[in-house]
């Protein structure tokens, strides 16, 4: 996510019976790609492809936790100034575009201009990137370039940014505004990610279909609704696989390919498979390489104790149970006559929905109850805080009569909007539309395409609906940038939350260092959050995952998206 839309994603091995030998990687989304541009794709399906084609200057390293930046179009990390104002980042030499006609038959080698480009790209308004909150404020001259660019694209590259500039095509340097101590995670997302001028011009800036980057993959053909495939990149810069790892690596043999140098997949399909049932069925078919249990697979896969069933251990299946920084919550739109303006209405709600239950029907009680705006892991999170409301029917009813609708009584049907169009998706809206109706609230429950569902959320037109979120890194400015009101629509925060408050502690986060002061920033945040109730938190994303034996090197992270680089099929 987000709002970045966190579904369910599944790898697929080759449909055909001898993809080891033809070292194919098929991997299966539970929707269709909403777009291939860096600056505008923003959640997670998207980001499966992105994130193997496009490249930033820096990753975080596969194998450590917790999570730590590494280089990877930079030469190191950066060198900061005293004051923490300046950015110096020198650049790999001899990193190459993927062929293309742009670039007229030569190889196109990455330039500091390159990252200035995509950085305007997304204060551009005519590109309507999803990033654009990343660097809002942050940089010196960026936002007057955001004022003073023309629709057109006429003056994009004449415009000068006095914070941005490139003394040489290895030097890349950035003057902020203030410190932002979070800048170098925006340096790892592919939002920064370097476009060259020729490949902007070729397309007249809309990269909605096309991509061309530096990564380990080069993309090949997007056939909407059905497939995208990828291919190696034989001119890929050298990079191995890492040598070093935490506890994980090492008991799991995580190392066994160190030094080696990656990509070791020859090529990657992206096929489109919504139904979980058919994703079951072709993983038992060993046709799928790699599946995240759903709610209907897990009693079949597992033992009453969690552990996997013998039959699956017999076929050389492998579980993996993997945390994560993906959470989810019922949202309201703060800007509705109704929902935004009655905060007894929305606590009514937050009384009436049974999330215990929620969680039992819909992650067979893996998932952990959300107690929390923060995920654990996360400064901010606390175990023993406890939100202003839980389950409690005569009290929501109680409640909602004190709002002024007893019974529901005056209250016109409400919208609520699922991620998909798949039945758990519509099981879900149902859930939560039979526990609104037993204190007298309607509930229109409407399907949608998964891109379907993030433009209404991009446009604002949502009323109620589930709200997700991968954190794009573990900080607690990622979330509460979710609930600031300058990132409304088109922004991340699709709820339209806002609350003065919430937003002058958030810019405050900014000039901390001490992990205190961040502490006591987020507990505010938090309180008053859970007072306002935009949010009705849900639970904590944990994933058990099944692979089969011939999958190597595979360790789930929603953080680390650009992992395909470093998995390698075991040839039979």
């Amino acid at each position: 996510m987000k709002l970045i839309a966190v579904l369910f994603l599944v790898f697929v091995s080759c449909t055909n019976s001898n993809h080891q030998t033809k070292n194919e990687l098929n991997i299966a989304l539970s929707s269709d790609v909403s777009t291939l541009d860096p600056a505008v794709s923003y959640d997670t399906v998207s980001a499966k492809v992105v994130y193997q084609v496009y490249e930033s200057l820096y990753q975080y390293d596969y194998l450590m936790r917790p999570y730590q930046l590494i280089p990877a179009l930079a030469q190191g990390q950066p060198k900061i100034s005293e004051d923490k104002l300046t950015y110096t980042i020198k650049i790999k030499p001899n990193v190459f575009y993927h062929e293309h006609k742009a670039f007229q038959n030569t190889s196109r080698a990455v330039k500091s201009i390159d990252f200035i480009n995509q950085i305007k790209r997304l204060a551009f308004k005519g590109t309507r990137s999803n990033g654009w909150w990343l660097l809002d404020g942050k940089i010196k001259g960026l936002n007057e370039f955001r004022k003073n660019a023309k629709p057109d694209f006429s003056n994009f590259y004449s415009l000068n940014i006095t914070g941005l500039s490139a003394p040489d095509d290895s030097t890349l340097v950035i003057k902020l505004t203030k410190p932002y101590p979070q800048l170098q995670y925006a340096l790892a997302m592919s939002f920064t990610t370097p476009i060259p001028k020729e490949i902007i011009d070729f397309y007249s800036n809309d990269l909605t279909h096309f991509a061309v980057g530096t990564g380990p993959f080069k993309f090949v053909n997007w056939e909407k609704n059905l497939k995208i495939k990828l291919i190696k990149n034989q001119n890929y810069r050298l990079e191995t696989f890492p040598s070093k790892g935490d506890r994980h690596a090492n008991e799991n043999k995580l190392l066994v390919d160190a030094k080696k140098p990656m990509p070791f997949i020859g090529a990657i399909n992206f096929s489109i498979m919504k139904e979980a049932q058919t994703r079951w069925l072709n993983f038992r078919k060993k046709k799928i390489d790699i599946i995240i249990l759903t709610k209907d697979h897990f009693s079949l896969a597992l033992d009453n104790s969690g552990k996997l069933n013998e039959e699956f251990k017999k076929d050389n299946i492998k579980l993996q149970i993997a945390p994560t920084l993906t959470y989810w919550w019922l949202a309201f739109n703060m800007k509705h006559p109704l929902l935004g303006k009655n905060l007894k209405l929305r606590k009514a709600m937050a009384h009436a929905i049974d999330i215990d239950r929620y969680i039992k029907d819909f992650t067979n009680n893996i998932a952990l109850k959300a107690n929390s705006i923060y995920p654990p892991g996360v400064i901010g999170y606390s175990p023993s805080y406890e939100l202003p409301y839980k389950y409690d029917l005569d009290k929501a009813k109680k409640i909602l009569a004190d709002a002024g609708y007893p019974g529901g009584e005056g209250l016109p049907v409400f919208e609520y909007d699922v991620r998909g169009s798949t039945t758990v998706s519509r099981q879900m809206g149902e859930f939560i539309a039979k526990e609104l109706s037993n204190i007298g609230i309607k509930i229109k429950v409407n399907l949608n395409t998964f891109p379907g569902f993030l433009h209404k959320a991009k446009t604002g037109q949502l009323e109620m609906w589930q709200g997700g979120w991968a954190m794009d890194y573990p900080d607690p400015e990622n979330t509460i940038q979710l609930l600031t009101t300058k990132n409304h629509p088109p922004g991340p925060n699709a709820s339209y939350y806002s609350n003065n408050k919430v937003d002058v502690l958030y810019q405050q986060l900014f000039g901390l260092n001490s992990k205190k002061d961040v502490l006591k920033i987020t507990q505010e945040v938090q309180e008053q959050v859970a007072n306002d109730i935009p949010w009705v938190m849900q639970y904590y994303s944990r994933n058990y995952i099944l692979y089969h034996g011939h999958i190597h090197n595979y360790r789930e992270s929603d953080i680390i998206v650009n992992n395909y680089k470093y998995l390698r099929i075991e040839a039979k």
